[in-house]
Parts: C-alpha cells; sequence; structure tokens
C-alpha cells in the first residue's frame, strides 16, 4: 500500500513514540511485581473475563482485525471501476461522557460501530482506517486517537490506556492523543486526493470533533466524495461470527434465568419497580454489565400501553404482569417478554388469549428460514393472530379477509419482531424487507392487546394484554431460540410460582 502516512506522521510528531507506560508496582515478602493499567478490562488485569489474545471478552485482536478488513472490502466494491478513487479515509468517532449534571455522569456506552471495528471501551477516542483502492484482500492501516494521560483527571476517573495501551490493547497499527487529530487529517489531505471519505457527517456520534475538526476536513474538498459507511457496517453486523452467537446466547441465558427468579418472586400487590429491581439484579449476579433498555414492568391493563415504562404501579390479584426486559453482556444484548400471573394461576380467559399468543409465536418462530423476510413474517403473524381471534370470538367470523387483518393489526400493532445484536434495536439501516440470512439474530414478538374500554369485545377479555419474545439465530437449517431456556408454557410458568418460598 502507498503512503503509509502514519509512519510518516510519526517522524513529525515533537515527541516520538509511544508515552510511557503506567505501572503499579507491589511489593509482597520482597518480591516486586508490576502491571499495567488500561482504561477497560484486559487480559492482564481481568484474566477471569478477557483471555490472551482477546480486546474485549470473546472477541480476539483477529477478528477485530478481519471486521476492518471486510469493511474495507465492501468500500472497494463499492468504487470498483471508478478510476479517480485512489484511497479511502474511515471516521468512526467513539461516544463522549454524558452528564446528568455538573460532574455527575450518566452510565457510560460506547458507540456500536466505533466498537464494532475496534474493541476500544474508553469515551472520546476515534478510529481511523486507511487503504487504497487496490485493496480487494482488506489489506488497510487502523489508528486509534485515544484520550491522553493525565494524573489529574485519572485520579477522578480511572485510568486511561493511553496511546501505547491502546496499541496492547487492540493491535492497532499505530495510536495518537485526540488532541493531534486535526495535523494527521490536514497531513493525511496533504499526502492524499481524490480519496472517498466514508463518515457519517449526517448524524454525527462525537459533536465536538465534528464541528471542530471533521466539519473542516469536509470543507477542505481533497476528497473525491462523503459516504455513509453505516449500511455497510450494518451489514457486517447482521450477520453473527461463532463468537458473537456465543455471546448472545449467554447473554439470553443469563436473562431467561433472571426472568425465572422474577416470576419466583411475584406476589399480589407487589410493586412494578420492585419487579425491575429484581431483574436488574439477578442480571447483574449473573455477570451483565447492566439491563439492555428500560424495561417494560406493565401490571393488568398497563400492558396494553406497548412501551409503557413508568413502573410504579401496585400490581393487584389477579392481574398478569408483563415483562419485557434483556441484558447486556459485554456488548451484546438480549430481548425476552413473558407474561405470568402475579397470584400464580392464569384465569380462563387469560389461559385463552395467553395460549393464542404462544401458538402464533410458536408457528412464527418455525418460519425464521431464509425464505422469509421480517416484513413476510409480520404478514404471516397477522394471518394467524386473525385466526386465533376470529375462534374467539373476538373478531366476527363472517367479516371479510381484509377486515381480519385490519381488526388484527388493531389487537397487536407492533411488528413481528427486529434484528438484534450490540443494540437492542439493531442495525437500523437494514430493511425488514430483505430476505433472513444464517447467523442473523432477530426477536418474534407476537402479542394480543385488548383495551379496558374497548367494548366491541367480550368483558372477559377486556383489560388483558400479552405478549411473548425469543431471540432467534437463523441457520442453514431449522432456527435456533436463543432463549428457549425460559419458561414460557402455561404449565411451566405455574410450575415456577406454585414453587415459591
Amino acid at each position: 500500500m502507498r503512503n503509509i502516512s502514519s509512519k510518516s506522521f510519526l517522524s513529525l510528531r515533537h515527541i516520538v513514540g509511544c508515552c510511557k507506560v503506567s505501572c503499579i508496582t507491589l511489593s509482597h515478602w520482597g518480591i516486586t511485581t508490576s502491571f499495567r493499567r488500561f482504561g477497560q478490562p484486559a487480559s492482564q488485569t481481568h484474566p477471569h473475563l478477557i483471555a490472551e489474545g482477546e480486546v474485549t471478552p470473546g472477541i480476539t485482536r483477529a477478528e477485530y482485525h478481519q471486521r476492518r478488513c471486510k469493511l474495507v472490502q465492501a468500500a472497494v466494491k463499492t468504487f470498483r471501476g471508478v478510476k479517480s478513487v485512489k484511497d479511502h479515509l474511515f471516521i468512526f468517532p467513539s461516544s463522549t461522557t454524558s452528564y446528568m449534571t455538573n460532574d455527575i455522569p450518566y452510565p457510560f456506552r460506547q458507540n456500536t460501530d466505533f466498537l464494532y471495528f475496534s474493541g476500544f471501551l474508553e469515551p472520546d477516542s476515534l478510529l481511523l482506517i486507511e487503504a487504497n483502492h487496490k485493496s480487494v484482500d482488506g489489506a488497510h492501516v487502523s489508528h486509534l486517537f485515544v484520550p491522553r494521560r493525565d494524573p489529574s483527571r485519572e485520579l477522578w476517573d480511572g485510568p486511561r490506556s493511553g496511546t501505547d495501551g491502546a496499541i496492547k490493547l487492540t493491535g492497532v497499527d499505530a495510536s495518537f492523543t485526540t488532541g493531534e487529530l486535526g495535523k494527521y487529517l490536514q497531513y493525511y489531505n496533504h499526502q492524499h486526493k481524490d480519496y472517498v471519505l466514508w463518515y457519517n457527517h449526517g448524524r454525527p456520534v462525537h459533536a465536538d470533533f465534528h464541528h471542530r475538526i471533521l466539519e473542516q476536513v469536509m470543507k477542505d474538498q481533497k476528497h473525491k466524495c462523503v459516504e455513509n459507511p453505516t449500511m455497510n457496517c450494518h451489514k457486517l453486523r447482521a450477520l453473527k461470527s461463532p463468537a458473537e452467537v456465543q455471546l448472545m446466547q449467554r447473554s439470553a441465558d443469563i436473562a431467561s434465568e433472571a426472568f425465572m427468579e422474577t416470576m419466583k418472586f411475584s406476589r399480589p400487590m407487589v410493586n412494578e419497580a420492585h419487579l425491575w429491581a429484581k431483574m436488574d439484579f439477578e442480571c447483574r449476579i449473573r455477570g451483565a454489565e447492566f439491563l439492555a433498555y428500560p424495561p417494560v414492568v406493565a401490571g393488568g391493563t398497563r400492558a396494553n400501553i406497548i412501551h409503557y415504562i413508568t413502573n410504579n404501579q401496585v400490581i393487584v390479584d389477579g392481574d398478569l404482569v408483563l415483562m419485557d426486559a434483556g441484558c447486556e453482556l459485554h456488548g451484546y444484548a438480549s430481548d425476552l417478554t413473558r407474561t405470568w400471573p402475579v397470584s400464580g394461576k392464569f384465569t380462563k380467559p387469560q389461559k385463552e388469549l395467553y395460549n393464542a399468543t404462544l401458538r402464533v409465536q410458536e408457528a412464527c418462530i418455525k418460519l425464521c428460514t431464509n425464505q422469509y423476510s421480517l416484513d413476510e413474517l409480520f404478514h404471516e403473524m397477522l394471518l394467524l393472530l386473525a385466526e386465533e381471534l376470529t375462534h374467539l370470538g373476538i373478531i366476527a367470523a363472517e367479516s371479510s379477509p381484509e377486515e381480519k387483518l385490519q381488526l388484527a393489526r388493531k389487537f397487536c400493532p407492533h411488528h413481528v419482531g427486529h434484528y438484534l445484536g450490540m443494540d437492542v434495536h439493531d442495525t437500523s439501516t437494514m430493511s425488514r424487507k430483505a430476505k433472513l440470512k444464517p447467523n442473523m439474530v432477530i426477536t418474534i414478538e407476537p402479542g394480543i392487546y385488548i383495551r379496558e374500554d374497548d367494548f366491541t369485545v367480550s368483558p372477559e377479555y377486556r383489560g388483558i394484554g400479552i405478549r411473548v419474545e425469543d431471540n432467534i439465530l437463523i441457520t442453514d437449517s431449522a432456527p435456533l431460540n436463543l432463549s428457549a431456556s425460559c419458561p414460557k408454557e402455561i404449565e411451566e410458568i405455574e410450575g415456577i410460582m406454585a414453587a415459591r418460598a
């Protein structure tokens, strides 16, 4: 590859080489040991979490490198035959720290595109990937720009990896401080022309980098064009590697075990907030970093509010509780929904609606193959719901097929599912019209929601809201339910409730 500019730029820096390694020296019975401190877990400091050669738990340096290679290959393929394009420059900023007030930060969560290609977990960083138009094999040079070591800030916020630590952790080709980003991009512009700048300027992830540095790069017009890399990123992220599948399986297992414990914790007059806290505790104690999203914990008729997250009411005897929750484990999310009777026993109308929902869900799961798209599964879900609701008399048998579909959509106003991965509603640029592919993970989550003031429905069904959701891995053969260990048959749920202490 021509113009490996990081090597040239290194020679122009006022301080050549990496920052000094920061070590803590421990003395125990006259033995001196030094170990490197990083801004994130590493095999040297967290051997219980990360194996040698991994950047984040379960994901190796080699896999992160291969992801970058695939990104470059996709870009080169896009511009194949465009002779005026000479190079490609990819820019992925990290998230920044958000503050609830003054110096009190919200819990930090890394930008998932940046994380997917680097594995670096510190805020206010940036990944830069260089390649040329001949990189059909994905050859590239990767750089991380990271916050400089600052003892005064590290006293308050914890250690930073620094430039040397970033290389040791991730295996990128070079690392600089973020203060050098502007100079580096100026140098790149001086050395290159007619390159494609891959940067999502329409939705900037890091406002400070964007307004202070990256907007100016876009104005310099040395590039041939500016392209949004997000769609290419999402196409790669949608297909999970074996290591990613393992992490998602473990995330689903943790959420499943937590759901069972939360069911056992349920009692008439329990506060929704207490079930939320129980789910959060059970996920964290099993190794999850946090819940993947604010959960829905909806007792009784509040289950008919699809995204109810107030979670502050008391659940009375005889009501169902609908919980939509999942956890995030090492960057990968689970997303489950279960509905159960807080008293321990389903009533007859609750059973009828629940089993109808469950039959629809199981039928949809069987259709999770490369013959269907999410939109096609949604249509199948509506047909199946219409049939079940007609059988229960909730939809009039004499209704036309079109009317039945409209009414099915009234009683289930949301889609059948979504892509799942590093984000809960993952890879948002992926069309739901696209056929499913092996190694995708999706949710299947039909529901039946009947408002208590819907007088078109028999009184015994009014006020009931039910949803059942699982995480499904698409394979070359039958779909695999990653959350199959979470009970959802009525007999299983009532058995768990009966075993409460």
